[in-house]
Formats: structure tokens, C-alpha cells, sequence
């Protein structure tokens, strides 16, 4: 495995309930700011592997990226489900809900 993709799964994994961060935001974590496009290659590869916490990564813009209909509804539930306020379009309010690790 490559450092920065162990990188990205250590992020994410210390994701808590209740907080998102964007897919830039886990890139700069990691070490490579301008890598956000592969750590969405590596949540669709691994997530199930690691058992990421999948559902607390979104966009830049605070909303949730997939269009999949199934996976936006499930997505969203998970979300909400740890407290997190999503609007029907699929927003969520970076201000209230980012998480910005130490």
C-alpha cells in the first residue's frame, strides 16, 4: 500500500460521528493537497476493506457528491443518523458540522 493511501485511511477513519470533512480536506491531511480526485479512487476501493466511514466525506461545497440515487438516500441517512443536518438537495453546513483535526 502506498503512504499516502494509508494516509488517507487513518483520516478518515478518525472521522467522527456527527462530522464531515471534504475530499480536499482528507487530501491535505494525507499529505497531498491537490489529491482529492484520489481519495475518492480510494473510499470506492476501500471502503469496505477498512470499513471506512464512507458517508463522512463530501464535497468542497458541503454536499453529498454521489449521484447514485440509492447511495445519495443511504448516504444521507447515515448522516443524519449521527445528528448531522442534511437538507433534502443533499447540503450539509461546513460551518456546524466540519470536522478539522489537530
Amino acid at each position: 500500500m502506498q503512504p499516502f493511501t494509508a494516509q488517507v485511511i487513518e483520516v478518515i477513519s478518525s472521522i467522527p460521528e456527527g462530522k464531515v470533512m471534504t475530499y480536499g480536506q482528507v487530501a491535505r491531511a494525507a499529505g497531498s493537497p491537490r489529491a482529492a480526485r484520489q481519495v475518492v479512487r480510494i473510499l470506492h476501493s476501500m471502503s469496505g476493506k477498512y470499513r471506512l466511514p464512507w458517508h463522512r466525506v463530501i464535497n468542497a461545497r458541503g454536499e453529498i457528491a454521489v449521484t447514485d440515487d440509492e447511495a445519495f438516500f443511504l448516504q444521507k441517512m447515515y448522516l443524519e443518523s449521527e445528528g448531522v443536518q442534511v437538507s433534502e438537495e443533499g447540503h450539509v453546513d461546513l460551518s456546524i458540522f466540519r470536522y478539522e483535526p489537530a
